[in-house]
């Protein structure tokens, strides 16, 4: 039995809506193509995701005491999430997803209510006793919770989702502490190899760096110079790509914990994020394992193996 993975982050209530196109033209009023709600927010859809795979996962979250933290709060609580970590706030971080025909969407995630709570270090220490991972999401009340969870000897994974600069002065204290970096390809300002390469050369205490590569696949680089890339598998058709870099950092850390074949995790965790955006409403699809370990045998992702530290 792997130990517990501890997560710490936003859990929002979330308003799905299918939209006609982008950009959006104005109109005085517009009926929406669906419309869906629901409990996300990073650090809820990776908790989700580890739980229903099988592992024994601890949230440490704010919820506050509105009308979206009641639904938030069943939602966890339905799904064995509702623990000690789980502390209180005035108000519930809330968001908006509009999705399009082709699947793309554009997320207005509102963390204003629980950006500034000053969440205790201890509470998040005790759930930490006899963890294997801590998943510290880059959420604005996590930060000053970094260089302390660093000195508990717990590796951190972080996915710092659109990171530009590598000396990005606010994800600074994750890039520094974590041993498993993700991030997405979208707002890098070199292609994402070289990216693998400069992380690594500047941050020593990473191991993995993993870069999403949307409808591509994945690249992950190891710290001994490997560059693995798994090619996008859609089993269904892509309906909305909400929470698809969650679903990929998230299944990959439950393989990779189990196996350490980081080649083996890559290809699973591109096929469970290519599953989930096949749905309405990916939050609220889940693969046990075993339902996992039987779609990877209908789909098995095509990877390919470089290297990065000897120019490719």
């Amino acid at each position: 039995m792997t130990r517990k993975v501890v997560v710490a982050g936003a859990v929002s209530f979330y308003l799905s809506v299918g939209v006609p196109e982008f950009p959006l033209r104005y109109t005085a009023k517009c009926t929406p193509r669906w419309m869906a709600a629901g409990v996300s927010g990073a650090a809820g859809h990776i908790a989700r995701v580890l739980r229903a795979l099988g592992e024994d996962v601890h949230l440490c979250t704010v919820v506050g005491h509105d009308a979206a933290g009641v639904e938030i709060r069943a939602e966890l609580e339905r799904g064995g999430l509702l623990g000690p970590g789980v502390i209180e706030g005035r108000e519930s971080s809330m968001g908006v997803a509009l999705v399009a025909p082709d699947g793309s969407r554009l997320g207005l995630p509102y963390l204003e209510p629980v950006n500034g709570v000053a969440y205790p270090f201890e509470v998040m220490s005790a759930a930490a006793r006899d963890a294997g991972l801590l998943v510290l999401t880059n959420a604005k009340f996590v930060r000053p919770l970094v260089g302390p969870a660093a000195r508990l000897g717990v590796p951190i994974a972080v996915d710092v989702h659109l990171i530009a600069d590598l000396t990005d002065e606010y994800n600074r204290p994750w890039l520094q502490a974590a041993e498993i970096i993700f991030c997405s390809h979208e707002a890098l300002p070199c292609p994402p190899e070289l990216w693998v390469r400069r992380l690594f050369e500047r941050y020593p205490r990473c191991r993995l760096v993993c870069v999403g590569l949307g409808s591509q696949g994945a690249l992950l680089g190891t710290r001994d110079g490997r560059l693995l890339r798994a090619q996008a598998v859609a089993p269904r058709a892509v309906v909305n790509t909400s929470g698809a870099g969650d679903a990929l950092f998230a299944a990959f850390l439950h393989v990779w914990r189990r196996t350490h074949d980081e080649a083996r995790a890559l290809r699973i965790a591109v096929l469970y994020a290519g599953w989930k955006i096949g749905h309405r409403l990916p939050v609220t699809a889940s693969l046990t394992g075993m339902e996992l370990a039987d779609l990877e045998k209908s789909y098995p992702p095509r990877i390919t193996l470089r290297r990065w530290d000897d120019g490719g």
